[in-house]
């Protein structure tokens, strides 16, 4: 859609920099100017402040991942509606590119054949023109070639592109702004896995209430980073986003919202079950209420439930939180009234563990860590940067450890926030634990990860965390299988047997916030709580702003079921002390 007037919607302005991003993506040789542009643009989209004022006063660059060169875009399309560069990218390459790129065997040469030969801009035209036979005529092409493309079209991507939780829940509160204008809007929810808060997601589903449901879908269908529209309805849009991912909106009238979000959330073989127990119960669940069936086979008027809790109040259930809503015996669990009812949340963390500084890979000193947790409103942070074997994340030798404690004293005197003097010790291959015994028993707590070796076989790597929990220390076991989403999968161990070592030694288990990480999984963690073992929900924080990974860490641990009690970061400053220190 071409920009043709001024504009101070910062998501038209978002959507400008992510197409120019995606544009320069297909021109070869241009990959760091078009990871620019597109970090530019969810700049952008997120910004909180009015992007008028910014521009205005000359601070668009005081905005992280906004340099100049993408300032002056950003001038020229809040000025005039339209972005030059933008104008000029159009023009290079054949129309509908970013949307036929994504077809296997089509690049950028084919599809400039494709366009020029037959006039093919879109995907329902290169699928009617494979089925006239009129693609195997143009040069490059044949049958064989023709034929491909019909199947990739007719087949779905074997591996469906998906979003890490933070990124996903950002996208989801960008739609959520942007439907609230929409007329009749009344509220709006993002569903699905992301509600369940699952580590990463294939689709972004939305549930919206409104007076007009139809102006929601027609709101929606402007939201400016849609690439394609693949189904609609007066009630339903589903499309596919610029990143590839696929982003649903279900609009619904404001009395249909509740029962229209506890549908669109719970995974299928949770909602298989309630629909079990429903029918046993002469009830059946729909989008119009839920209805109680007469023995003749009539119906009762249906109920219209205003909140989920009464669904499954309806069902002589517990009230399951979204996060668990994964049939992991939930189901069971509520019918016998066991469910944990004060699950953690994450108002309930007084401290914030696991922080790194510049003392070793952190982007800030310790007095910048520490007021930013003081400002969040906790009573104590850790300082544990990496110890002297993460040589490559500038591990703290002895002689700059001493340094650190000695700044560490001077900001704790002009700070009303308990600062604990940390390590990330390596848990080294053999199962001992980076610096001597001395200088581990003078710490406040010990966080004990894995940072290399990861191929090591089961037996090697359960040998060797075995016998790091054992140590006679008490340590916080970090990131417990070093997976990272997405890159690289948990390593090999025996979990089970670890666990049943760290139930009779002195440990914890981190449940990590980093949203690269969120590490160990929900499975494990209730594992864990069979043992009776403690937790730790930690940020993982390697600068200020990540200290707001707390709720990503809080998510996981609900995920698997940890209750308050559980976990020891809800305790006051000497009570957690006294739990973590070392010795």
């Amino acid at each position: 859609m071409e920009l043709v007037k001024p504009t101070t919607d910062k998501f038209t302005i978002a959507a400008a920099l992510q197409e120019i991003g995606s544009l320069l993506e297909l021109k070869s040789g241009e990959y760091f100017k078009a990871r620019a542009y597109k970090a530019g643009a969810r700049a952008i989209a997120e910004l909180t402040e009015d992007i008028g004022k910014l521009i205005k006063q000359n601070r668009l660059t005081f905005v992280k991942g906004i340099g100049f060169a993408i300032a002056k875009q950003i001038q020229e399309v809040y000025a005039t509606g339209e972005s030059p560069l933008l104008k000029e990218l159009r023009s290079e390459l054949p129309p509908g590119i970013l949307e036929l790129a994504n077809v296997p065997g089509l690049n950028l040469k084919k599809i400039d054949q494709l366009h020029k030969a037959l006039g093919i801009s879109s995907i329902p035209e290169l699928k009617a023109a494979c089925e006239a036979g009129k693609v195997r005529q143009v040069k490059g092409f044949g049958a064989r070639s023709e034929q491909k493309i019909l199947e990739a079209l007719a087949s779905p991507v074997n591996r469906k592109p998906r979003l890490h939780l933070h990124h996903a829940l950002r996208i989801s509160e960008r739609i959520i702004e942007f439907l609230s204008t929409a007329p009749g809007f009344v509220r709006a929810e993002a569903a699905g896995a992301l509600r369940r808060r699952q580590e990463t997601v294939s689709e972004i589903v939305v549930v919206a209430g409104g007076q007009r449901p139809a102006a929601l879908v027609d709101r929606f269908s402007r939201f400016p980073l849609i690439l394609r529209v693949e189904e609609r309805s007066s009630r339903q849009l589903v499309a596919i986003l610029t990143e590839e991912i696929k982003a649903a909106l279900l609009a619904v009238q404001p009395e249909d919202f509740a029962l229209a979000l506890w549908r669109a959330t719970g995974s299928e073989a949770h909602l298989r079950k309630l629909d079990l127990i429903a029918a046993k119960k002469r009830l059946k669940i729909t989008l119009r209420g839920i209805e109680g069936l007469r023995r003749k086979g009539s119906k009762t008027k249906p109920v219209r439930p205003k909140a989920e809790p009464e669904i499954y109040a309806r069902l002589n259930l517990q009230f399951v939180p979204p996060e668990l809503r994964e049939d992991e015996g939930e189901v069971e669990a509520a019918l016998k009234g066991t469910l944990p009812d004060d699950l953690i949340k994450t108002e309930d963390i007084r401290g914030m563990v696991h922080c790194h500084t510049t003392y070793s890979d952190g982007k800030h000193s310790v007095e910048e860590m520490v007021h930013a947790a003081e400002q969040m409103g906790m009573k104590y942070i850790t300082i544990t940067d990496h110890s002297p074997t993460a040589f490559y994340a500038g591990g703290v030798k002895i002689d700059r450890l001493q340094r650190q404690w000695e700044e560490i004293d001077r900001v704790q005197e002009q700070s009303k926030i308990k600062i604990l003097k940390g390590t990330e010790s390596d848990i080294i291959a053999d199962g001992s634990l980076d610096y001597p015994d001395w200088i581990l028993e003078q710490f406040d707590v010990i966080v004990a990860s894995i940072h290399s070796r990861y191929k090591m076989n089961e037996d090697q790597m359960t040998r060797r965390i075995v016998t790091a929990m054992r140590q006679p220390v008490f340590k916080i076991w970090g990131h417990a299988l070093g997976r990272l989403l997405e890159r690289r999968p948990p390593f090999a161990c025996r979990v089970e047997e670890i666990l049943d070592v760290i139930a009779e030694s002195r440990a914890a288990i981190e449940v990590n916030g980093d949203p690269y990480r969120l590490d160990m999984e929900p499975r494990w963690l209730r594992a864990a709580r069979k043992r009776r073992i403690k937790f730790v929900i930690s940020v993982d924080a390697h600068s200020t702003g990540a200290l707001h990974n707390l709720k990503y860490g809080v998510a996981m641990a609900r995920r698997g079921w940890v209750r308050r009690g559980e976990v020891l970061n809800t305790q006051g400053v000497k009570a957690f002390q006294k739990a973590v220190r070392p010795v």
